[in-house]
């Protein structure tokens, strides 16, 4: 289909920036770049007809980390990149909360715990040091004069939990949860009120970078150019930009029927955060597992895997719902992409001249692309 003049002088006129993905390092990108400056023209590239990586597909959990996941980033990358990593995550949260209302986004900071399967000889140390490390890199809440502990050995609320064969828990108090739907569609809501333009159902076929920008080459009938241009496609990014540290890894979930008595409420995490649950009001939404089958969860198929799903629904009646309990009615089953790579600190760099990528949020997007988004304008400015 042929565009019309119209059509060319607007939809398809040059623009300032361009950017690609909907979910939220894409949006916040647009958020951040258009109140530092109103007049600029930037315009958004989805190919779904909603974002369709992670971002409205995930667990709902608003974290920066839990006790044995950032033990194991410092044996992965050191304690200074987990502490930069953890940083961003959680300065992330703070401006979510800041610029959104907690019922626009259905926030509710209930907390957060960690289960541990066998007895965790070394819990208390592990708390104490990264309590140590963590709330003066952070800034976390004060109490006279003195920061208040973010992870405490909770080990006492097991049996009041509900929880079969689990022997310890460490509690994070900064944790909360929160409707990752709600938040994309407030975020489109606040780009476009600013003249923010979104194309869905637009793929990015091809871009070539030369001295006055970039040309972008999709599905549609017209060519883009701009100035700038920004992939945040997350685990899609290898597809655009094939040299990058990332790969996709598909993170299954599934929700059930409304459970009875259900015991808990806030977020929790298992076998350093390869395995997470909440409630969903009444109802239990758990995810993870794909360490039980990696080869097969680096996949960009959004179908859910009958292997993986097996190992949650055993996870569900082995640990989390008391002895004896029912097994409650699977109502949705999903997956979303996720990007992931040698180590969980995002990649926010350049890549041609006017071509620039802000990738691999490791499984953290809700929380840490406020921070990434900040980044990549900066580096783009620079």
């Amino acid at each position: 289909m042929a565009i019309s003049v119209w059509e060319q002088s607007t939809y398809f006129a040059p623009k300032d920036l361009v950017i690609v993905g909907c979910g939220f390092v894409g949006l916040w990108t647009a958020y951040e770049a258009i109140h530092q400056n109103p007049k600029l023209n930037i315009t958004i590239l989805e190919r779904g007809t909603i974002p369709s990586g992670a971002s409205t597909r995930n667990a709902g959990f608003s974290c920066f980390g839990s006790v044995s996941e950032l033990m194991s980033d410092i044996q992965l990358m050191g304690e200074a990149a987990m502490l930069e990593t953890v940083k961003m995550r959680y300065d992330g949260l703070q401006r979510i909360q800041k610029v959104f209302k907690a019922k626009e986004i259905d926030y509710n900071q209930w907390g957060g715990y960690e289960l541990f399967e066998g007895k965790k000889t070394n819990l208390e140390s592990d708390i104490a040091y990264l309590n140590k490390i963590l709330a003066p890199a952070l800034k976390t809440p004060k109490k006279n004069g003195t920061y208040l502990p973010i992870y405490t050995n909770a080990s006492k609320d097991i049996n009041k939990l509900g929880f079969q064969g689990i022997e310890a828990l460490a509690f994070n108090q900064l944790e909360g949860q929160l409707n990752s739907a709600k938040l994309v569609l407030a975020l489109q809501k606040a780009v476009q009120a600013k003249g923010v333009q979104i194309l869905f159902n637009t793929e990015v076929k091809k871009f070539k970078s030369h001295k006055k920008g970039v040309t972008i080459t999709t599905n549609l009938e017209a060519v883009l150019e701009t100035k700038q241009f920004l992939v945040c496609t997350n685990g899609f990014a290898k597809q655009l930009i094939p040299g990058l540290d990332v790969v996709p890894a598909r993170g299954q979930v599934f929700v059930t029927e409304p459970i009875k008595n259900l015991k808990f409420k806030g977020c929790f995490h298992f076998d350093e955060g390869y395995y997470y649950f909440r409630n969903l009001g009444n109802r239990l939404l758990l995810g993870g597992a794909r360490n039980a089958d990696f080869k097969n969860e680096k996949t960009y198929s959004l179908e859910t895997s009958a292997t993986i799903q097996k190992v949650l629904e055993d996870f569900m009646m082995q640990r989390i719902l008391p002895k004896g309990s029912k097994k409650p009615k699977i109502e949705l089953r999903w997956s979303g992409t996720m990007g992931i790579g040698s180590i969980k600190k995002p990649i926010i760099e350049q890549v041609q001249p006017n071509v620039y990528c802000a990738v691999r949020m490791s499984g953290m997007g809700v929380a840490i692309a406020p921070i990434v988004a900040k980044k990549a304008l900066k580096l783009m400015k620079g």
